[in-house]
């Protein structure tokens, strides 16, 4: 049962690539990515956090390759996961190019950056040769001289043009499987960017906040950001920049892609702050229950409301939705119907039983 959007968002149509066995731009779903913040050359702890990324529901990752010995674990790393890797790449044109070799599906580069003609053209011809693509990646904090020294600081105007310049460099040696991010910490800096660059090219956008702070600061200016930018349709791929657990970027990027019905994945709570008039601890039970159904990667909505004041009409448009009761006594709904009384401490269990059970039942018959 899912809640239907008042408004649909109208996205752009932009060029479509394939970054592994992942389809980016065109129609194809928006895709969540995170970054990992592990040594690369640490084979095994890389390895580890990027399957909790992916078990977090993670579409691609990236990480970041300052040395050979990080490039050359690569190799062993792609064995190991089951999503598409973006190598992260600054200055050294030969990193790329063991990126590439060694199995990237992506390269994070500005060609401006990498320095003469011939370094540029080497690394191209490594992502043609290993069916790799590229993300133009511009930042704020990193503009080339001349383009800073233009515009005399950071602006949408000068991003734009440090983007384009970057693309046509690609473009000029027949390259064309790119995507492009515009990226500053400000949030109305970036918004900008990527409203400009949208209206004058066709591929795949990569849209980010960057360096958007801690926990909350980060995931309200992501959310500030993503937000407008995904109303207006802009954006084929997120990453979330929070200074805390990878895992917690990607959480935040599917609830926003969620939030806006532009992602259909695992179980939306609709719960209450809870108030006096509550019959049962909303706010525990909430918590207890995102953990609990963490696994549930079928869609389902879940209403949890203390009360009965809005639990009865928030549980009608829920698959299964909890009302709070009298006397410790608990409605219980299931696809918007009064279903059977429970008790307090019968809540947590219930539902994870009967969330599992309808995610089952949806899996095995995709029309319920």
């Amino acid at each position: 049962m899912s809640i239907r959007p008042f408004r649909d968002i109208k996205r752009k149509k932009t060029k479509a690539i394939k970054v592994g066995n992942l389809d980016i731009g065109g129609d194809n779903p928006i895709s969540v990515q995170s970054m990992t913040n592990t040594l690369t050359q640490n084979s095994k702890s890389t390895i580890n956090q990027i399957k909790e990324i992916e078990n977090a529901g993670a579409d691609l990752v990236r990480v970041s390759c300052p040395d050979q010995e990080s490039t050359l674990a690569l190799k062993q790393i792609i064995k190991e996961i089951n999503i598409p890797l973006v190598a992260d790449i600054h200055f050294h044109y030969k990193r790329a190019i063991e990126a590439a070799e060694n199995g990237a599906h992506c390269l994070r580069i500005n060609p401006g950056n990498i320095g003469d003609t011939y370094k540029i053209k080497e690394v191209i011809k490594a992502a043609k040769d290993n069916n790799c693509a590229i993300r133009v990646g511009v930042n704020a904090g990193s503009l080339e001289k001349d383009i800073l020294e233009k515009y005399k600081e950071p602006c949408p105007e000068a991003l734009v043009e440090s983007a384009i310049r970057n693309i046509n460099i690609l473009e000029n040696e027949d390259f064309f499987k790119l995507k492009v991010s515009v990226k500053s910490s400000d949030v109305f800096l970036s918004i900008g960017a990527y409203r400009q660059l949208s209206d004058k090219i066709d591929y795949p956008l990569h849209v980010g906040i960057t360096e958007a702070g801690s926990f909350l600061p980060g995931t309200i200016k992501s959310s500030i950001g993503f937000g407008s930018l995904l109303l207006d349709g802009i954006g084929d791929t997120i990453r979330v920049s929070l200074s805390d657990d990878p895992v917690k970027e990607i959480n935040v990027g599917n609830e926003i892609l969620k939030s806006l019905n532009l992602r259909n994945r695992g179980v939306r709570i609709i719960s209450c702050p809870s108030c006096a008039r509550q019959a049962f601890e909303v706010i525990n039970t909430v918590k207890v229950l995102e953990e609990r159904l963490s696994h549930i990667k079928t869609p389902l909505t879940l209403s949890i409301i203390g009360c009965v004041v809005n639990g009865p009409g928030e549980a009608a448009q829920t698959d299964i939705g909890i009302t709070g009761g009298g006397k410790g006594n608990h409605m219980l709904y299931l696809n918007g119907i009064e279903s059977e009384k429970i008790k307090s401490e019968e809540i947590i269990s219930k539902v994870v039983t009967m969330v599992e059970k309808k995610a089952a039942e949806i899996e095995n018959d995709p029309k319920k």
